[in-house]
Order: C-alpha cells, then structure tokens, then sequence
C-alpha cells in the first residue's frame, strides 16, 4: 500500500483511534472496582470524622464496624425499611423521587458508652452541589460534628466549608429549642456570636463573601434534619434498657413480666412494643 495515499492516512489513523479507545476502555475498567472501593472507604471517614474518629482510609473499614452499630434506611414516616442498603443510598438520585418513594439513611455509632446519630446532607452551594454528615448526641438535640465537602464552590471562599475551623464551630451546637421544635443551624454573617460559645442561638459564624454557600449549608441541614423528627421522636417515646429492667424487678413475679423479660432477650436493641410498659 502507498503510504503516501489518503487511504493508507484514514486507514492508520483509524487503527491508532481504535487502539487508544481499547486502551482507555480498559484501563477505565480495570480501575473502576479500585475507584468504587476508595469512595466507599471515604464515605467510612467522614462518617466516623463526625463522632471524633479521625482515621486513614485503610483504617476505616475496620473502625467503621467497631463503632457503627446500626445502618438504617428510614422511610418518611421514620419506619425503618429493611430492604434498602442504607450505606448504598445515593441523595443525589434519592431526592428526585416521590416523598414516599425517597429513602433516610442514617448511622448509628456506639462510642464508649455514648450513642450518637448520624444523618448525611445534600445541597447545593454557589456553584454546584454541596454534601456532608452531622452526628446528633444521644439527646437528640445537640450536634456532635459535622463534616462537609462541596463539587465545585470557590477556593478560599465557599470551600472554606470543608476546613477545621468552620465544621469545629457546628460543635455542641444544639438543633432544637425547648418547645422541641427544630431550628436547625443558621450559617449567618450577622452573628453576634463569633466565638461560638453561646451553643443555643442556633447560628454559626458565617465565611466571609460566601453567603450563597453559607445559606446552601443552613437550608440542607434543616432540609435533610427535617426528615428525620417522626423517627427522633419515636426514639424519645422509646421505653429504654433501664425502664424495662425495673419494672420486671418491680412485677418479678407478674406473669406479664416474666413474658416481657423473655421477649426482649430476643430484641437485639432491647426495646419491647409500647402496650407492654405501665
């Protein structure tokens, strides 16, 4: 073949086309079961960075069994559904469906005799979509921590919501008043709280010339808590371990208690149904 000819031209430069593609293709293949591993060790982190568990990404997994006891994928009326995988539940898809049709993941850790719960967020910022996880405390109005991360905001601008200084401030933090109802997290400019010791004026200091992002954080933190009262509020409605231990020692010879007591060995979170409990 003349190697001067066009035919000879088109013919070269479609097999190198072709070689470059399979090349890509593959290689594209042969990292995408290493990429998937690596999101799903990040989620690990940043769910344990909520509770005060800084780790390595090959530590997380292992930490993240030890101290997550419990993953549940809530439906809206904060009944738990067992047959969605809460860790596999993307928002991004998720918040597109119907209300009813939309799924609630959340984490719950066991640390050293504390309990926390751990909701993710999805929002959008400035510029593109903004995510994160905010722990709750066992009493189910201050926040633990929190943790944040953003597709596209400004450097030194809306992306200072993923530095220390600005998640540290979410800490102790409480998300409802005293009439129980949620206030959630204003990120304001206007707060006369700079410091942040004052834990119930429901405000963190805002960044300076972020205000989109700023108010990208408030409104996903309220939007996403917002979901999750019904199941916070059954949970307050929940006769604990210590209520149930003393009413079998108070009816210890109450057929009804002996009843009690032999169903709950078969509760794994230790509570019994509610028409049981004076």
């Amino acid at each position: 073949m003349n190697r001067d000819s066009n035919s000879y031209t088109f013919l070269f430069a479609g097999i190198m086309v072709l070689v470059v593609a399979s090349t890509l293709a593959f290689t594209s293949s042969s990292l995408k079961e290493k990429q998937q591993e690596n999101v799903r060790k990040e989620q690990m982190q940043n769910i344990l960075s909520t509770i005060g568990i800084s780790v390595s990404r090959d530590e997380a997994e292992n930490l993240y069994k030890k101290f997550i006891s419990e993953e549940i994928s809530l439906k809206s009326d904060g009944t738990a559904d067992p047959d969605v995988n809460a860790f596999k539940i993307s928002l991004k898809t998720e918040i597109k469906k119907p209300l009813n049709e939309q799924r609630f993941p959340i984490y719950i850790a066991d640390v050293e005799d504390s309990k926390f719960y751990i909701v993710p967020l999805f929002g959008s910022g400035l510029w593109d979509i903004i995510w994160g996880y905010i722990a709750i405390e066992s009493d189910l109005k201050t926040i633990k921590g929190a943790v944040f991360d953003h597709k596209g905001e400004t450097a030194g601008l809306g992306a200072e919501i993923t530095e220390d200084w600005f998640q540290n401030s979410f800490k102790g933090e409480k998300i409802i008043d005293p009439d129980g109802k949620l206030m959630g997290i204003s990120v304001s400019k206007t707060n006369n709280d700079p410091k942040g010791e004052d834990k119930e004026d429901y405000e963190v200091d805002a960044i300076s010339g972020s205000t989109i992002t700023g108010d990208g954080v408030t409104d996903m933190i309220f939007e996403r808590l917002n979901h999750y009262m019904v199941f916070f509020n059954n949970l307050k409605n929940e006769p604990n371990k210590e209520q149930i231990s003393n009413h079998i020692q108070n009816h210890k010879y109450d057929n009804l208690a002996n009843s009690m007591y032999t169903g709950l060995l078969q509760f794994d979170r230790g509570y019994v149904p509610r028409k049981f409990i004076n």
